[in-house]
């Protein structure tokens, strides 16, 4: 029984049973997309998934081509989520009412910009690693006309750490009977752990905005009577 924190189509052993063999090009695919244009797909744990089904035989292809498929698709897809960016970013990001003007803020480019400026380039290292912010992030560099040059060598050490790193991770652990006999558990788990950096940098932007806050109300003048 599948949880409900993986349905179906998000399930990688449901996907295995539907494609068999052919589950490493399906992936790709989803890879590509998930950096690149939706971000409401399965990233880290289809990875995981790839190399555990990998150690077990159940896919045929050699890890190292494994990896470099989905290394190749994960910049794909980034560099593709940057071309929207500077094509679309402009109207997408005008202001509206409604459902689109809440969902697509020209704040959002200006917070991404600021949060460019306080980690430099290895942003796109480190938002590789968080689920939605890695399809988001890609966007808003090509909004805001990152050097494309600069753009696509951080996206592709990232590309190369994540999808190598999981994939790998997937690949040793593939045998430990733990794993093995608990895919479903393991994979919800990875998922849970792929989001706490988000849950702690917005902890941390709460405490930061409370900070200034704080300070502000410290320095404002005093009326005298």
């Amino acid at each position: 029984m599948v949880p409900m924190l993986l349905p179906d189509w998000m399930d990688p052993e449901y996907l295995l049973n539907q494609f068999g063999p052919a589950l490493l090009w399906v992936s790709a695919v989803i890879i590509f997309a998930e950096c690149g244009v939706f971000a409401i797909l399965p990233g880290d744990s289809l990875l995981f998934a790839i190399g555990l089904f990998t150690a077990r035989g159940d896919i045929p292809t050699p890890l190292w081509l494994n990896c470099l498929v989905l290394t190749i698709c994960a910049v794909a897809g980034n560099a593709t989520g940057y071309g929207l960016g500077r094509v679309i970013g402009p109207a997408l990001f005008k202001p509206r009412q409604g459902l689109m003007g809440k969902l697509f803020k020209q704040e959002y480019v200006d917070k991404t910009h600021a949060f460019f400026e306080k980690y430099g380039s290895r942003a796109l290292i480190l938002a590789r690693f968080v689920p939605i912010v890695r399809t988001f992030v890609t966007l808003v560099a090509g909004v805001g006309k990152m050097n494309f040059a600069k753009f696509i060598t951080y996206t592709a050490i990232g590309g190369v750490l994540w999808a190598c790193g999981i994939t790998i991770l997937g690949y040793l652990l593939g045998n430990v009977p733990f794993v093995h006999d608990n895919l479903e558990a393991v994979l919800i788990l990875i998922v849970l752990i792929s989001v706490i950096p988000m849950v702690v940098e917005y902890v941390l932007a709460k405490r930061r905005a409370k900070a200034e806050a704080e300070a502000a109300g410290a320095t404002a003048p005093v009326d005298q009577p």
